[in-house]
Order: structure tokens, then C-alpha cells, then sequence
């Protein structure tokens, strides 16, 4: 079997797609191959403030067509039977979860649909664990999960290749809070390259209880994110080529930013720190919130905001810190942890380990941007959120189309 993998542009949560041959022929000619083989996988980035959260998986579908709809003709299904419980927040620092692989013809196709168990009642086929408990809340399911969450592609299966291709299932940016301790998710997935390409690195272990998360980002927008493993290691794996600014958060330290990490490669990784020298996070800091609601008008029964704080490192990036969804029902939403002190500051470079330093913030240190954001909605902005004397209350948005 050849084996082929493509860099596909980003779309879903994770999946892993395969293609090997099949075929016919007529007398003493070679057989002509039609066929390849779909195989599937999943994976996740970190959740916020939960120990678990879980999804159920029935079937991946996929189609040549970019607009077919659930009922149309030509869908090739991979089923499982049983469903398969996944808790998300096992598949950190790119491991994979296979599905499962079908026969599928050759071709270009351009969309795939991720279909989930629906919950009744108080079922749990999908639901979450929050941080230092063990029951399982049972999670609201949009309709989305009986026609499958639909995600574009574009990739070519060829006679007698393989084709692989994962989905990565952003668990964070998923649920929702719907008031009353309920919780509802809101499916957020993309289609990434299967190739183990990225960036690593390592934080001191005595660190890894302090909550640290490190994530890749473009432009203040988070590409990839994940947590250390239990030796320090972290891994920001299959990331579009181009170039990355690493932020390391923790619930103590200031915010640490690496500028400009370069990924040219599809099957290599970039190393920013090492086990011999890991990142350290020596500048604690004091920590502060932002709270306040992020209203959608007209009101959406399934959509709700994001909403991130950033910080303008002064002759460097625009960076997010952290961010939540805001509440389904209500729009209230806060963001703890955000560090009063400067963030720690280092431009990349192949000599390790990098020297961080103090760097400025724009308007000044301890002030925040924040972004509220929804899908078909404008994106509001307050530019100057000041944590230097009190926590920051009531800060709203009222999103329109």
C-alpha cells in the first residue's frame, strides 16, 4: 500500500482518514484500482475548568459534495457499533483516538460530518466532569448531532493510496453554561493536517499544578492549545505552516510569550525549550478578573460568545491570555487569572535555552483588551480594561448581526 498525506486547511475536533486499493480488471491486464480505504481518529485541545468531557461517536459520514445535505445521496459512512465514549481531554499533545476505516472510492471530497449519540433526559452519552468532582452533568445536544456536525474539506483520495486526516474537537471553546447548572455543547471542530509536525517544549514539573496551559497562536487568535504531560513535556502538534506566538499561562506566574516561532516544516518539530532546560516561569504575580455579559441580539437558541482577554506586548504580539464562552442563556460570562504583572518576553531563536525578559503592554501593564465575538455577529472590542486597582465588572457587549 502507498501511503499519502496532504496538509488540508483547518475546519473540526479530530480525524484520522485512510485510503489502500481495490479494483477490477479483464484478462491478462493489470486490474485498474477504484477503491482506497477511509480510516478515522479524534482529538482534542484542553477544556476549562473541567475534569472530563465526553462525547459519544456513532459515525463518521463523508461526501464529494460541499453542500450535500444528511438525507442526500452519496455519503460513504464509517459506523460504530456501539457508539464510542471519548473523553476529549485524554487526547492532548496530539494523541489519537482511532474510529475506525471503510472502503471508499476514489475521488475529491469536500465534506465530512461527525455524528454523535444525542442525549435524552439525563443521559450521558456525551456530558462533563467539572474540575474536583467525579459526576457526570449530562450535556444539551444541538440537532447538529443527529445530522452530524458538518465540517468543509477538501482532499483526494487516490486508487490504491492511503489518505489520512485528522479532526480536532476544541473542548474549551464547546461547552456552554445554560444557567442552573446546566451545560450545553456547541461543537467547535476543524479539519487539521495528520502529519506530526509543531512545536514542543518543556515546563519544570514542580510547575504542573499551578493549571499551566500553553497555546500556539496567530494574531491573537488560538490555532492550537494544550496542557504537559506529567514529565513537563508539551506538544503543539499539526500546525499549518507559518508563524507562531507561544503563550504559557499558569494560575500564579505572569503570562510567558515566545514571538515568532517559524513551522516550515510538515513532519518536524520546533523545539522551544528542553527537558534540560525547561521554562521555569521565575515572575509571579498577583491575578485579577473580568466579568460582565456578552448578549447576542436577535438572541440564538445554540449560539453564544466568545469572549478572550489579550494583551499588546509593547514591540511584539498581540496575544490572548484566556478566554470562556459566555452563558447560553443569560450571556453573563468571567474570566479569572489574569495576571496584574508584565508578561515575560522572548523572541524566537534556534539557540536555546531563550533569555525572557519584562516586556511593556499596550496601553500599560495590567490593562487587557477584550474581544467578544459569535458567528454571524460583529465582533465587539473594549481596548482598555485596567486591573491595576480592582477586579473589572460589568464589562458588556451586546453583539448584532
Amino acid at each position: 500500500m502507498n501511503s499519502k498525506v496532504s496538509l488540508l486547511p483547518l475546519a473540526l475536533t479530530s480525524l484520522l482518514l485512510a485510503a489502500c486499493g481495490g479494483g477490477g480488471g479483464g484478462g491478462d491486464a493489470p486490474p485498474t484500482q477504484t477503491m482506497g480505504t477511509l480510516g478515522v481518529s479524534i482529538t482534542d485541545a484542553p477544556a476549562c475548568g473541567f475534569d472530563a468531557v465526553n462525547v459519544t461517536v456513532n459515525k463518521v459520514r463523508v461526501n464529494t459534495s460541499a453542500t450535500a445535505s444528511d438525507t442526500d445521496s452519496g455519503w460513504t459512512d464509517i459506523t460504530l457499533s456501539p457508539g464510542k465514549k471519548i473523553n476529549l481531554l485524554n487526547l492532548t499533545n496530539g494523541t489519537l483516538d482511532a474510529l475506525g476505516q471503510t472502503a471508499l472510492a476514489a475521488g475529491r471530497y469536500n465534506q465530512v460530518r461527525l455524528v454523535l449519540d444525542p442525549n435524552t433526559g439525563n443521559a450521558t452519552a456525551n456530558s462533563v466532569v467539572l474540575s474536583g468532582t467525579t459526576t457526570e452533568i449530562s450535556l444539551d445536544t444541538p440537532s447538529a448531532v443527529q445530522s452530524g456536525i458538518k465540517m468543509n474539506a477538501d482532499f483526494t483520495v487516490e486508487a490504491g493510496q492511503r489518505y489520512d486526516l485528522v479532526m480536532d474537537f476544541d473542548a474549551c471553546k464547546s461547552i456552554v453554561t445554560k444557567g442552573n447548572g446546566k451545560y450545553a455543547l456547541k461543537p467547535v471542530v476543524k479539519v487539521i493536517p495528520t502529519a506530526l509536525n509543531g512545536i514542543s517544549g518543556f515546563v519544570a514539573v514542580p510547575l504542573l499544578s499551578d493549571g499551566i496551559t500553553v497555546s500556539a497562536q496567530q494574531n491573537g487568535a488560538v490555532v492550537a492549545a494544550t496542557v504537559p504531560s506529567a514529565t513537563g513535556e508539551f506538544v503543539l502538534p499539526r500546525l499549518p505552516l507559518g508563524n507562531y506566538d507561544v503563550v504559557i499561562t499558569s494560575n500564579t506566574h505572569a503570562a510567558y510569550v515566545v514571538g515568532g516561532v517559524p513551522v516550515t516544516s510538515t513532519t518536524a518539530m520546533v523545539p522551544i525549550s528542553t527537558t534540560g532546560a525547561p521554562f521555569t516561569l521565575p515572575a509571579t504575580s498577583l491575578m485579577g478578573s473580568i466579568s460582565g455579559s456578552a448578549t447576542l441580539t436577535p438572541a440564538s437558541a445554540t449560539e453564544s460568545a466568545l469572549v478572550s482577554a489579550k494583551q499588546a506586548i509593547t514591540g511584539g504580539p498581540t496575544v490572548t491570555l484566556r478566554y470562556t464562552n459566555a452563558d447560553l442563556s443569560t450571556g453573563a460570562y468571567s474570566i479569572a487569572k489574569l495576571p496584574l504583572a508584565a508578561p515575560q518576553y522572548a523572541a524566537y531563536s534556534a539557540t536555546l535555552p531563550l533569555a525572557f525578559s519584562s516586556a511593556g503592554t499596550i496601553p500599560a501593564t495590567g490593562m487587557y483588551k477584550v474581544d467578544a465575538s459569535a458567528t454571524g455577529y460583529t465582533t465587539l472590542s473594549n481596548a482598555a480594561v485596567d486591573l491595576n486597582v480592582a477586579n473589572a465588572i460589568n464589562v458588556n457587549f451586546n453583539l448584532v448581526p
